[in-house]
């Protein structure tokens, strides 16, 4: 611990938000190929290619490249407080070792080793996220990636003070991590996947984290609701106090597809499903999955219509969205079982006209991965539906995952849908998303950016990991299909209901942000906290944060509530269980239990 650390034992932290404010490794056996199927029909659409560049916002590095601290800075100084500003970019690292870097990474802006283990690329140096931009506060540092490094930290503990939607994935900090900004200010982060940090995890003021399938030294404290599942040297199981709640494996894991290069070839590396996972996937050599050349990828560029992603799919292409914003008028229709879209440096999908940016068929084996979908002006149904209603297809052997899939509905302007996110599919895996309406930024009000539901789940067997949902106007998250899993829950209520009215559900008062559908006879959830922040009109009472049938099948485990500041308070936790929360004093209500 540095000697400027404060004491584990932090006061209650307040709002979360501030509004207004501005080498050639083996190549494993490749998925079968449709991509070469036969050439168009004569008069027919131009078969398209496979493979290419990509493109001027993806900068590529190896350690001979010159002025690379230069042209990380560049980045950064454009990204830093671009927080709804257009531009998007990615920062990729051949393997070699890299000498006395720090790479500041700002908005929008991921980094990434291209190697099959995060060892293959080294940093001696810093991958850093701050909160100078926003005067220490670190709430708002969103959207931003660090992906499949080795880092040796400049002063031995690396810096990643982060809040919602900055993944830490398949990364290796051989000294500490700090999740605080300088000073120690707010943060409410975070997600650590497949990761091994060899010394100590300091979250200080960070509000909530869930790190899964990782190895870390030691844990140092915790505020509200720390999460763990299948970590080597996770703090032992405490909540309320320490606030620890730890899984000793995750049920389902299939890490994320990334980006690698064997010689001067790129190539994607999809990650084998793992079950009772327990540790990082790449401690002992070649990682286990198989690997496909850029070749069988559609490299898409913004600008590129709807229709010419939809053609590459036809053709049995998979989809890599290369930095930028893409507009689209009719829905991505995923149709074919085990395809890829994968996005880079926070690719943007816009859908216009009310359509749903992308939709997913009932099929084995889909990976969703790394982009952002904001919603347009007028309002769409659905923003990302993964199968159609009535899916019913078995896909425990091989489902689809959506990892890092970002959804927000104003902020960077008007933005409208009744539901975010709808899961039909059966044993979807939902692996760290934040889908979010805006409570600050462009076009937000209570009707501006009416989005009634975050995330709505009708298949069954769904397994939620790192799920983060926030704001809407009526439930949050709406559970109905059965045996539905979350691991971690981090919510706010919309901040900006007018009155008390606004909020009214029938008798009850307000909408939870986790309701589990009244007729569902299993279901289970570990570590779930909902905040309130009614500051608009801070008389207004929730009932409860969280409500569920009650059955035996139907069972939670280390619940809290908060309010923050007073703003509006809780009566129960969960259905009519659970103490009220406390005045202004910012101290969580907690069901240990339920029922």
């Amino acid at each position: 611990m540095s000697t400027d650390s404060p004491s584990p034992r932090l006061p209650a932290i307040g709002r979360r938000a501030v509004l207004g404010a501005a080498a050639a490794a083996p190549v494993l056996a490749a998925l079968p190929s449709s991509a070469s199927a036969a050439p168009a029909t004569r008069g027919g659409p131009r078969r398209l290619q496979g493979g290419g560049d990509l493109g001027p916002n993806v900068l590529v590095f190896d350690p001979s490249t010159p002025g690379i601290q230069a042209r990380l800075d560049e980045v950064f100084a454009r990204q830093e407080s671009a927080q709804f500003g257009t531009g998007r970019y990615a920062l990729l690292f051949k393997p070699g070792t890299y000498h006395g870097l720090n790479a500041q990474i700002g908005f929008y802006t991921s980094i990434a080793g291209l190697g099959l283990s995060p060892d293959d690329t080294t940093i001696n140096g810093d991958v850093t996220v701050d909160a100078g931009w926003f005067e220490g506060n670190a709430t708002q540092n969103f959207w931003r990636s660090a992906e499949n490094l080795a880092l040796v930290p400049a002063n031995g503990t690396n810096r990643w003070a982060v809040s919602q939607a900055a993944p830490f994935r398949r990364m290796h900090v051989r000294g500490g991590l700090n999740l605080a900004p300088t000073g120690y200010g707010w943060a409410s982060g975070g997600y650590i996947a497949d990761s091994r940090i060899d010394g100590q995890v300091g979250p200080y003021s960070q509000q909530q984290w869930y790190t899964r399938d990782s190895a870390i030294g030691s844990w140092l404290n915790g505020v509200w609701n720390m999460v763990f599942s299948g970590v080597e040297g996770a703090p032992a199981q405490s909540f309320p106090n320490p606030p620890y709640t730890t899984l000793q494996t995750t049920p389902v894991s299939r890490e994320k597809p990334f980006l690698y290069v064997v010689g001067d070839e790129f190539r994607v590396f999809l990650p084998e499903k793992r079950t009772n996972a327990r540790g990082v996937t790449w401690g002992n050599g070649t990682p286990r999955g198989t690997s496909l050349p850029l070749s069988r990828f559609y490299v898409a560029r913004p600008g590129v219509s709807a229709a010419t992603l939809n053609q590459a799919l036809d053709q049995g292409l998979h989809l890599l969205l290369t930095p930028g914003i893409y507009h689209v008028d009719q829905p991505i229709r995923v149709n074919r079982a085990d395809t890829v879209v994968l996005g880079l440096g926070y690719a943007t999908i816009i859908p216009d006209n009310g359509v749903t940016a992308l939709k997913v068929a009932d099929v084995d084996g889909v990976r969703l991965a790394g982009f952002l979908i904001d919603a347009g002006p007028v309002n769409s149904p659905t923003l990302l539906e993964v199968g159609p209603a009535g899916a019913s297809r078995d896909h425990s052997a091989n489902p689809t995952t959506v990892q890092d899939v970002f959804i927000r509905i104003g902020g960077a302007g008007p933005g409208k849908a009744t539901t975010s996110m709808v899961v039909n599919s059966r044993h979807t895996i939902i692996d760290h998303t934040w889908i979010w309406r805006a409570d600050h930024g462009e076009g937000v009000g209570w009707e501006t950016n009416r989005a009634d539901y975050g995330l709505v789940v009708n298949g069954s067997d769904v397994l939620a990991t790192g799920l983060f949902v926030e704001h809407f106007n009526k439930y949050d998250v709406q559970w109905n299909g059965e045996r539905g899993r979350t691991v971690f829950f981090q919510n706010e209520k919309a901040y900006d209901a007018p009155n008390q009215a606004a909020i009214q559900n029938g008798s009850v008062k307000g909408y939870a942000a986790y309701k589990v559908g009244d007729h569902v006879t299993t279901h289970e959830g570990w570590g779930l906290g909902s905040y309130c922040y009614y500051n608009v009109d801070p008389t207004i009472v929730q009932h409860h944060g969280f409500a569920a049938p009650v059955r035996p099948g139907v069972r939670f485990h280390h619940l809290l509530v908060v309010s923050l500041g007073g703003n509006g308070q809780y009566e129960r936790v969960i259905n009519d269980t659970g103490a009220p929360t406390s005045g202004t004093s910012t101290v969580p209500s907690t069901v240990v239990s339920y029922p």
